[in-house]
């Protein structure tokens, strides 16, 4: 058994993955053991991951038929023999000392839960430094700051988990979104985390990543998963209703953008959200998660939904030009 198992569910990355693996192999923690879960790749991503594990003990290797993230990292949690588990996406990279600091903080802390700061990293633009924090917090203050989206979020891979916290849980397959689905089970059963915001991970965005793709109707999913976890803090932590709420908002917002840019009609779902979004049109306007410049787009979208999409394609084609 070793200390941290590290899971990397891998589909068609064969420009990214050596960078991946390179950065995971070079940790100054050493104790793990490398999980690699080619999820059906179709490119040279299953030999690359071969010819590892020739290298390296520490790297395991599974080839499975093609089921989404969630299904290769479930496939992860069941290979992995660590005490902790941490996850990496294979098209990102991390600081040779990541695990070493997610690792010491969590067990000075004694804590079940550490999480450490991301960098978003585009193409020839610089990386953006963020303040650096410690802190300790409860279950229910962390899901507030999840809630929130501000200094840490529902994404796996900036973390170190204790393994117990997955016992019972796991990924939803067949569905997008599906870390915010699990996120908060997974704090039911911590008690204590800590969080350092030094910037470790490298979150690489690419143009044809899962994010960026086109619209299509698993989209809605985004919705349904917001729409469930409220529920969820409406019954658990009803003090943070508000702030849940208004992640549902900003799901159907973010799924209307995409849908905007999307070359087919899916007129059934537009309606759907847009009614939606003017039904809660106080709740935006008033809300201060919510920018300015966002509140004006829903203003137009309450006059007139082609007043909207024209903010939507001058924001897209203004990122766009930032990106490129």
């Amino acid at each position: 058994m070793c200390e941290i198992s590290i899971i990397v569910p891998i589909y068609n990355v064969e420009k990214y993955l050596k960078r991946t693996i390179d950065s995971i192999l070079s940790q100054s923690f050493e104790d793990f053991e490398l999980v690699l879960v080619n999820d059906g790749s179709t490119d040279s991503s299953g030999e690359i991951c071969d010819e590892y594990a020739r290298r390296d003990e520490r790297i395991k290797v599974v080839h499975k038929n093609n089921g989404g993230v969630s299904s290769a990292r479930n496939t992860g949690l069941i290979t992995a023999s660590g005490r902790f588990i941490g996850f990496v996406d294979s098209d990102d990279y991390i600081a040779e000392d990541m695990y070493e600091l997610l690792y010491n903080n969590l067990i000075k802390e004694n804590a079940d839960l550490s999480i450490c700061g991301i960098y978003d990293v585009y193409e020839g633009k610089v990386l953006e430094e963020k303040e650096n924090q410690y802190l300790i917090k409860n279950r229910e203050e962390t899901v507030e700051m999840i809630l929130e989206s501000k200094i840490i979020s529902v994404n796996p891979v900036n973390k170190l988990y204790k393994k117990d916290l997955f016992l019972g849980v796991s990924y939803p397959e067949g569905s997008i979104t599906e870390d915010a689905a699990v996120m908060f089970f997974l704090l039911e059963k911590a008690k204590k985390i800590v969080i350092d915001t030094t910037q470790k991970y490298y979150y690489y965005h690419r143009e044809n990543s899962i994010t960026t793709k086109p619209f299509s109707r698993s989209d809605m999913k985004t919705i349904e998963v917001w729409q469930n976890n409220e529920k969820y803090i409406a019954e658990k932590y009803p003090q943070y209703l508000s702030v849940a709420h208004t992640r549902v908002c900003w799901a159907n917002l973010i799924v209307l953008d995409k849908l905007i840019m999307s070359e087919n009609d899916y007129l059934s779902e537009q309606k759907k959200i847009v009614k939606f979004i003017r039904k809660n049109f106080s709740f935006i306007i008033k809300n201060a998660y919510f920018t300015k410049n966002r509140k004006i787009s829903v203003i137009l979208l309450c006059l007139n939904i082609n007043l909207y999409k024209l903010v939507v394609y001058f924001e897209y084609s203004k990122n766009k030009t930032r990106n490129s």
